[in-house]
């Protein structure tokens, strides 16, 4: 019973600290990009900088990541990552106050708070099933996916109503005080590791073996693939959404906020949901059929105009952003329970630095877009991208699963490493 406890209790500081966390970063979001549209006057292009720079560090560190991580203590990369984002962050109003705020500074900060949340996510998701076993992964994954939504949901409309009241950048001082407030809940956790195998092998030959069991692995890697067809558009979409909603909808900066928050309802749901449908209808069929529903809903988001304008962006935000979650679910939970244990880390980050990789690219590719065609036809474009995702699933062994934790490479174990196969 007393072990029974200690789990749980380490398990919400992990939760809570995320919780915090997450409000801060979706206030944020809403924070930044305003401040560059209406303090800075940022054009689409600029928009487009702005949405690449803070996806950036998964392509310069993200594979890599893993590697690193796996010799440090897990716990103190994350409160070093906390403290890192929060200083970022902060110099923004700090500099503002000065008279010096310039499109540079909030490019350098992106940058910054996006290299620190790359270590932190290596660290973090290779620490949760430390303290949560085995088989409360999926649930534990649906209630964080959950509580993501429920900051996306809140978040941007606190986001809103702050930059409505006081100006976007002072809002910024909300999420440097929740990455404060994580690192003091993350430094009451107990320190873990990583399993360190062969502590002679190079950062090098551990990035390349992480490498290979991913892009290798008959499951993993079309579900990353995957994940990269979302992702992409999902770079689209951050470059985009503010601007779209300022010039094409006429939209004020509170409205802009509720607007944002509407991926929050959506993602609530679906995460709620995820469980039974996992239990209903398998992990796999789950996966493959979720990207249709997402193309709809990215297709309505860029429709109308004036007030019929924002209820289709509204609808069609929390369309596409809950069906993202079950298969964000299912995918991570099977790559913490299939991964070798000593390979954890190196598989979380590889396959964050692919789909997360292509992230800035999308967002470069909708800022030159939206100069050239629209923000409006650009977003249309996007959703026929989404298309592309249940390909990749459909030519790949996943296509004759129930469940993703069925598969059973011939010949070999899920769990063999790179070198065995």
């Amino acid at each position: 019973m007393e072990e029974v406890r200690r789990v749980a209790r380490s398990f919400w500081l992990y939760w809570s600290a995320g919780t915090l966390s997450g409000v801060g970063t979706a206030v944020t979001a809403v924070a930044l990009p305003l401040t560059a549209v209406t303090v800075l006057g940022a054009s689409a292009f600029e928009m487009g900088l702005l949405a690449a720079a803070g996806y950036l560090s998964w392509i310069l560190i993200g594979l890599p990541a893993g590697a690193i991580v796996q010799r440090l203590p897990l716990r103190r990369v994350q409160v070093l990552a906390d403290l890192a984002r929060a200083a970022a962050v902060l110099s923004v109003p700090l500099v503002w106050w000065a008279g010096d705020l310039t499109l540079v500074q909030l490019l350098v900060v992106a940058l910054a708070v996006n290299f620190a949340e790359v270590l932190f996510f290596a660290a973090n998701t290779t620490f949760l099933p430390s303290v949560v076993p085995k088989e409360q992964l999926t649930s534990r994954n649906s209630l964080i996916s959950g509580t993501h939504a429920a900051t996306q949901l809140g978040g941007p409309s606190l986001g809103g109503v702050l930059v409505q009241v006081i100006g976007a950048v002072p809002a910024l001082f909300v999420d440097a005080l929740s990455y404060l407030g994580s690192a003091i809940l993350l430094q009451r956790l107990p320190e873990r590791r990583q399993p360190q195998g062969d502590t002679s092998e190079s950062i090098a030959s551990m990035v390349a073996e992480g490498w290979r069991f991913v892009t290798r692995h008959p499951v993993m890697a079309p579900a990353t693939w995957w994940a990269c067809v979302v992702n992409f558009v999902c770079g689209v979409q951050l470059a985009l959404f503010a601007y779209y909603l300022v010039h094409e909808l006429d939209t004020p900066p509170g409205l802009v906020g509720i607007l944002l928050a509407s991926e929050g309802i959506g993602s609530l749901v679906f995460a709620a949901i995820t469980p039974w449908l996992v239990r209903r209808f398998g992990s796999a069929r789950v996966l493959m059929f979720e990207g249709l529903l997402g193309a709809v809903g990215a297709a309505v988001i860029p429709l109308g105009s004036g007030w019929v304008g924002w209820v289709c962006f509204a609808a069609g935000n929390l369309l596409f952003a809950g069906s993202v979650v079950p298969g964000s679910v299912v995918t991570r939970t099977y790559r913490q329970v299939a991964s070798p244990p000593e390979l954890l880390s190196r598989v979380m980050a590889t396959v964050r630095f692919v789909s997360w990789g292509v992230i800035p690219v999308g967002s470069l590719v909708a800022g030159l877009s939206a100069e050239l065609i629209g923000p409006r036809l650009t977003l249309l474009v996007s959703a026929a991208v989404l298309l592309l995702g249940p390909v990749v699933l459909w030519g790949s062994p996943i296509r004759t699963l129930r469940n993703l934790e069925d598969f059973e490479e011939p010949g070999a174990k899920v769990g063999l490493s790179a070198a065995d196969r």
